[in-house]
């Protein structure tokens, strides 16, 4: 892809290993279901070898991200960090294949951490909890970032999980001041109920210095401070120039300039697995964004990407976005 980036999405590379279990194993293995767990080398190879068949897909937050937007059509590229080891070199021909633009250099293998990994556990009722070992990919530095894609873009898009980790903090910076003395939009997700609880004084801080913030329910409370979600939205909306929050089945809510809209989930005939389905959204509603498409047609848009997502294991579309939003009369 030659195409100067319309978005440049930052956050962690990594290996998916995505296996079906029952809530009694993620109780027994200690978890919180429906979270995020950080985890070290050791508890990884533990957890893996309690888990049934598993299939592998590269992912990581802010890569499904950009792989849905250049499934929809969209010019962007990806920053962040592998190894030059197998799930390295998977992660990178994957990311490549999807249509996007990866230029990081791998850390040469042995040198330190290998690529990441999530052990992503899929209970029957299609929700995911996840254990990740962030591998190399925890250690972003600020020579990572491609300034000059950040100078072409319309939008820079961060994940959650950069945020309280020191490791890539100044990578963060980076990008947000890279964004700004460029005039781009700098976008984020708050990634997950646990972490914006672990993380609450990092992710709060970086909140004046976003304009398009994309966070579920429990998320959107957590940052917040407060009990009932309007009032969480009205919070945030002080802060952030746009606010979109998914509600799941309920569909979403966003708050921008033009007051609130508020879009209906897409019909999914079965709901097979929820991992990536905030981070379709995001790519969606971003679609939306740089090309100028409103709130609402943005919000539709990503309502129709989460829901290819959560029809299928996995956390990349396997049906053609452009395709689907083309079909369904929304581009």
């Amino acid at each position: 892809m030659q195409t100067a980036p319309q978005v440049v999405a930052v956050g962690h590379a990594i290996v998916d290993v995505l296996s079906p279990c029952q809530d009694s194993q993620v109780a027994e293995l200690g978890l919180s279901k429906g979270t995020m767990t950080l985890i070290d080398d050791e508890a990884a190879e533990r957890i893996y070898a309690e888990l049934g068949p598993a299939t592998e897909a590269s992912g990581g937050s802010a890569a499904n991200t950009a792989a849905c937007l250049a499934s929809l059509g969209a010019a962007v590229e990806f920053i962040g960090k592998v190894a030059d080891d197998g799930l390295g070199r998977v992660f990178t021909h994957d990311i490549r294949s999807a249509g996007v633009r990866y230029q990081v250099a791998p850390a040469p293998n042995g040198s330190g951490p290998g690529t990441g990994r999530c052990l992503v556990m899929v209970t029957p009722d299609a929700e995911k909890t996840m254990c990740t070992n962030l591998g190399v990919g925890a250690y972003l530095q600020p020579a990572d970032v491609d300034r000059e894609a950040i100078a072409a873009a319309r939008v820079v898009y961060l994940e959650g999980y950069l945020c309280g980790k020191e490791e890539s903090e100044a990578a963060v910076d980076a990008a947000v001041e890279a964004a700004r003395a460029a005039g781009a939009m700098v976008a984020f997700s708050a990634s997950d109920p646990a972490w914006v609880h672990l993380h609450l004084d990092e992710l709060t801080a970086l909140l004046d210095r976003v304009d398009v913030l994309f966070a579920n329910e429990p998320e959107a409370l957590g940052l917040s401070g407060c009990a009932d979600l309007d009032d969480a939205i009205d919070s945030l909306a002080k802060r952030c120039p746009t606010v979109a929050v998914t509600l799941g089945g309920r569909g979403c809510v966003v708050a921008g300039a033009d007051g609130r809209v508020t879009v209906p989930a897409r019909p999914v005939g079965h709901v097979v697995d929820t991992t990536g389905a905030g981070d379709s959204f995001a790519a969606g509603f971003l679609y939306g964004v740089v090309n100028d498409l409103g709130a609402e047609a943005s919000a539709r848009l990503g309502a129709l990407a989460a829901a290819e997502i959560v029809g299928h294991i996995g956390a990349r579309p396997l049906a053609r976005l452009s395709d689907l939003a083309s079909a369904a009369g929304l581009v």
